[in-house]
């Protein structure tokens, strides 16, 4: 008789750390919670959604600068901007698919257009819930990256989310950050790694290949890089890009062009996100590379347990690893 292993739901929205990676429990809520005690312009929003996107934390700490609006992503981010009009610097948080699919018409416009502080923290992106369409934003960074004077992240674990939120606090403008929830990874601090606000940072070097990532991406392709590194004897740069919109082409375009192997890999569509950018920047400069693109694929994903899809659709760090031997060969 055959057995089945049984996913629990858990595994269908919250498990994107590998086996054997530390985590941290909700670094943005925590972090943003410490920022309000010592500025009193911080106000946290959220779409009936504050326990799914660490937004409690900030609840609990400071109930009276929080704000429940209820299953209305437009009225939150309208609300948001009216608070940032006069002066306060709202955070509001939802899901990545409910801020840029139901609510980009007032981000846009009473947000952008006027250049106004606020912040859109936006959970699930990409692939990383096993809900289905209705909850996979596999094409938000494709919607936003069109609007002006829009600033997107991309973190790759605690240590960015740690990093961005002040970051997003002291920018005039406004941000949208595809947010990693509940028990995240932490990678980065094993490396020589400071966050920027618009920059590209090579993490680890490597002769043989460069993997270009941002997201949670850049968890896997670090720990790919390794990998590759103690089994095949293959060393490969992994250059991560925490900030999709301002684009670090200088940088990107620079190890791409080196001679070796090229790869993008992003939690999200190959239409429209980080591989584009980066065929965008090659175009422009006119510089030449084959790059190699790691991604979802332009349809709508099936639902299931979390680990199961990331091997299906090519995410998980065995896929990342086999995929760069493939080209290698």
């Amino acid at each position: 008789m055959s057995t089945t292993t049984v996913q629990r739901s858990a595994a269908m929205i919250a498990s994107i750390a590998d086996p054997g990676v530390p985590t941290t429990p909700a670094p943005f809520g925590h972090t943003l919670a410490a920022l309000a005690d010592e500025d009193p312009r911080l106000v946290g929003l959220t779409a009936d959604l504050a326990k799914y996107t660490d937004m409690h934390v900030f609840a609990q700490a400071h109930p009276d600068r929080y704000f429940e609006m209820g299953m209305a992503e437009q009225l939150l981010v309208g609300a948001a901007a009216g608070m940032a009009a006069v002066g306060l610097v709202p955070f509001a948080s939802t899901y990545s698919v409910f801020a840029t699919r139901r609510a980009y018409d007032f981000l846009c416009l009473d947000a952008a257009e006027p250049g106004l502080n606020v912040n859109i923290v936006a959970a699930l992106p990409g692939l990383t819930t096993g809900y289905g369409p209705s909850h996979q934003a596999t094409e938000d960074v494709a919607i936003l990256r069109g609007m002006p004077d829009l600033t997107i992240f991309d973190p790759a674990d605690a240590v960015d989310v740690e990093a961005l939120v002040p970051a997003a606090v002291a920018l005039p403008g406004p941000t949208y950050t595809r947010l990693l929830r509940g028990q995240v990874p932490r990678i980065l601090d094993r490396y020589d790694y400071t966050f920027e606000v618009g920059k590209a940072k090579v993490v680890r070097p490597g002769d043989d290949a460069v993997m270009v990532s941002s997201g949670l991406m850049t968890m896997r392709a670090l720990l790919a890089a390794e990998e590759l590194a103690s089994r095949h004897g293959i060393e490969m740069s992994v250059v991560h890009c925490a900030t999709i919109k301002p684009f670090d082409e200088e940088t990107v375009v620079r190890e791409v062009t080196s001679g070796r192997p090229a790869f993008t890999a992003e939690n999200h569509s190959v239409v429209g996100g980080l591989f584009e950018a980066t065929a965008g920047a090659l175009v422009r400069r006119g510089a030449a590379a084959k790059v190699r693109p790691i991604g979802l694929p332009d349809a709508f994903l099936d639902a299931g347990a979390l680990p199961t899809l990331h091997d299906r659709y090519g995410l998980s760090t065995t896929s990342v690893v086999a995929r760069v031997l493939d080209e290698l060969r």
